[in-house]
């Protein structure tokens, strides 16, 4: 039986794959379970329908994704921080306080998407990495200053 996948499977194929498996395996496992569905026309046409609507929006979050980049190159952000001697903070910065810190702006970025290259444990000027999207990243500046 031929059937068209709607999801990955180990050793069997990826998403919208048309392939051949027995007939009790589809019928009992994997069209129960809404992992593939039987291949014939229609099937086939829902799952092109599928497919153009997921790469549309794809292309709209990395078009989203770039305009946010753009505005987000010349951004530097003020983190302020308690600190004791030699310009050494309590704790450290973490994307957390940084997200924070960009929220105050009126930018709106996920605490998951800020990376920082090396721990932020002094008083100093600093670059946080931020990955708005698998294909676009941009680098914004953070100054850590004494509260």
């Amino acid at each position: 039986m031929k059937v068209i996948l709607k999801e990955k499977i180990e050793n069997l194929g990826n998403i919208g794959e048309v392939i051949e498996v027995k007939d009790g395996y589809a019928r009992n496992f994997l069209i129960p379970k809404g992992l593939a569905l039987e291949a014939n026309p229609k099937s086939l046409k829902v799952l092109e329908h599928e497919k153009r609507m997921r790469e549309t929006a794809k292309k709209k979050e990395k078009e989203k994704a770039v305009t946010l980049a753009k505005e987000l190159e010349n951004i530097s952000c003020t983190v302020k921080v308690k600190a004791g001697e030699d310009d050494r903070i309590f704790g450290s910065v973490t994307p957390l306080d940084i997200k924070k810190a960009l929220d105050s702006q009126g930018i709106d970025v996920d605490k998951r998407y800020i990376s920082l290259v090396k721990n932020i444990k002094t008083l100093g000027i600093y670059h946080a990495l931020i990955r708005l999207h698998p294909e676009v990243e941009t680098k914004i500046k953070v100054w850590v200053v004494k509260e």
